[in-house]
């Protein structure tokens, strides 16, 4: 992470939970040029990996499909969950 902020991928520095109480992106990183790269590397976290899975948990299953590739999702985020404690 050559020249980096220090804020680059942390998830709540730079998609906090705003006063509406949803996750939004600060003005601050509107501008920046790394924001892209910066909220990926916060999403692949293991806060933003647990992000992503609440926010699987609030959606409805959509029927047989949904249920499915809803399935499919969490079990890929469980692998992601897996491999960085492996990482430790």
């Amino acid at each position: 992470m050559k020249n980096k902020k220090e804020c680059f991928g942390i998830l709540e520095r730079v998609f906090p939970v705003g006063e509406s109480g949803m996750r939004e992106t600060p003005p601050s990183c509107q501008e920046c040029a790394d924001k892209t790269e910066c909220l990926r590397a916060a999403l692949s976290t293991p806060q933003g990996i647990e992000f992503r899975g609440e926010l699987l948990e609030q959606r409805g299953p959509g029927g047989f499909v949904g249920v499915i590739k809803r399935w499919s999702r969490k079990k890929e985020l469980s692998r992601l969950m897996e491999q960085k404690e492996k990482n430790k």
